[in-house]
């Protein structure tokens, strides 16, 4: 099939961009502006195969999307382009406005007037896949999970707009009839991770002799999903998920923030020691908190196992480990990014 992935160049659009040249026969058009948080250097791996191409473009831009679409004539839209990071959307809530509402929307406007047009088998088997995170669902107690009917409750400028574009693409489904689908994930990790994110932003600060930064107590809980595992499950659902459902993208590994944090600092210990013989754990620091910070998320995945048959490969443990080891092998990817565009600098206080 010929796949539209927008925001190709990011950390999950890239990871699924990789996946789907190396290993499915699907041809690939990646969509992307090039954002601060967007390099082509994310899908150099596959970038001469005859199976993918690359446009520069914004979806908030829907003469260039509409092109795009008419000329590439896909038989899925999947739909990650977005701003993702909720420190920068509470330094600067109206980018996410655009990009995450308005940019959904004309990818959404767009996507109906090319599916109309499509004759018969063409149109049925058109599939309009939209992206998005378990955050819109707010924040848990100590106890629960989060389902597909888990009511939405976002408590942050970015899960407000990526909440109001999954509401979008089901009213879209709802009104139009437009073969929708919507994915809803929990935190990712793996390579190519801008290195703001709190991964790669404890190891890349370790390596440098800089204090880890960990918000409030540490005690936030998150559930963390590979980043190869998520796409596999993007694959799955748009090959074989049924139009107007959602279905939730967990890891099955629940950890506290300051868990992870000490995690990464042990692997660090063995396979790079501080020239001191320290443990980088004695880098850790704690520091105001971010407004909002939702205590906990956890998502139930019972749905996508049972009717589509994809469960994660990698637990916490294995994923980590090889999260760490690339970043290592792979400073030259990293460190001109942290030069470059101040990845590793505070945002989000809301001053």
């Amino acid at each position: 099939m010929r796949i539209f992935v927008t925001g190709g160049a990011g950390f999950i659009g890239s990871a699924l961009v990789r996946h789907l040249i190396e290993n499915t026969s699907h041809e690939v058009l990646n969509f992307d502006k090039l954002t601060y948080a967007g390099t082509l250097s994310t899908v150099e791996p596959v970038a001469n195969s005859n199976r993918y191409r690359f446009v520069q473009g914004d979806i908030c831009d829907a003469d260039a999307v509409g092109a795009a679409i008419a000329e590439f004539k896909p038989q899925i839209i999947t739909h990650l382009a977005a701003e993702s990071h909720v420190d920068r959307s509470i330094d600067g809530p109206g980018a996410f406005v655009q990009t995450n509402l308005v940019g959904t929307y004309n990818m959404l406007a767009e996507a109906r007037s090319y599916w109309a047009a499509l004759d018969g088998e063409a149109r049925q088997a058109f599939r309009f896949h939209h992206i998005s995170t378990d955050e819109v669902y707010g924040s848990l107690g100590d106890d629960g999970f989060f389902t597909e009917n888990t009511p939405y409750d976002p408590r942050s400028p970015y899960s407000a707009s990526k909440a109001g574009s999954d509401h979008l693409v089901s009213a879209w489904g709802h009104t139009y009839g437009l073969p929708v689908l919507i994915t809803n994930c929990s935190n990712n990790y793996g390579p190519y991770h801008f290195p703001e994110k709190l991964i790669p932003l404890m190891i890349v600060k370790a390596l440098a002799g800089a204090d880890l930064p960990v918000y409030g107590k540490g005690d936030q809980v998150r559930d963390w999903l590979y980043v190869e595992d998520h796409v596999r499950a993007l694959q799955v659902v748009f090959e074989n998920g049924m139009p107007g459902r959602t279905y939730n993208v967990g890891g099955n590994n629940e950890k506290q923030n300051i868990e992870v944090v000490t995690t990464v600092c042990a692997i660090l210990d063995r396979f790079m020691p501080r020239d001191d013989g320290k443990s980088y754990i004695e880098q850790i620091t704690y520091v105001a908190d971010r407004p909002g910070h939702d205590k906990r998320y956890a998502i139930d995945a019972t749905r996508i196992k049972s009717e589509l048959g994809w469960e994660p490969r990698e637990t916490f443990e294995t994923g980590i480990e090889k999260t760490v080891r690339w970043y290592l092998e792979h400073k030259n990817w990293w460190q001109p990014i942290v030069a470059e565009r101040q990845a590793d600098r505070r945002r989000g206080l809301a001053a």
